[in-house]
Parts: structure tokens; C-alpha cells; sequence
């Protein structure tokens, strides 16, 4: 899931050299980290949130399939 999380989001920005997936797995399922450069967080989030709530669902899709949650948590 981090594979799809960076790639995504490295088509995306403008500094993909910054953009940092970090994975941490627990009891309640996965949680994805996900940094970049200042400049670039509102590409990633976008207006109303819209392209941060499209890569939530995609990764709600692939954990569907591993039969695991997932959460993404933009810093």
C-alpha cells in the first residue's frame, strides 16, 4: 500500500524528491504517513479535500481485498 500511496502522490506533486511513506502496522490495521514539502501539501489534500479522499479510497479498496483496515494521515 505504500507503493501505490508514493506513486500516486509523486505524479502529483512538483518536488517528488520530498515525498516521504512511512507504514506503521498495528491491532487496528494500517496506517500510512505521508510528508511533503509545504508548498505541495494542497495539491495533495486539494480543494475540499477531494484528491486526499480519492487516495483514501483507493487504499480502502486494496485493504478491502487484504481484508485489513487502513488509515492516511497526511502530515
Amino acid at each position: 500500500m505504500k507503493d501505490l500511496v508514493e506513486y500516486i502522490v509523486k505524479s502529483i506533486v512538483s518536488e517528488p524528491d520530498k515525498v516521504k511513506v512511512t507504514e506503521e502496522n498495528s491491532d487496528q490495521g494500517i496506517l500510512i504517513k505521508l510528508e511533503v514539502s509545504p508548498e505541495d501539501k494542497g495539491r495533495v489534500i486539494g480543494r475540499q479535500g477531494r484528491v486526499a479522499e480519492a487516495i483514501r479510497t483507493l487504499l480502502r479498496v486494496k485493504a478491502a481485498r487484504n481484508e485489513t483496515r487502513v488509515r492516511l494521515e497526511i502530515l
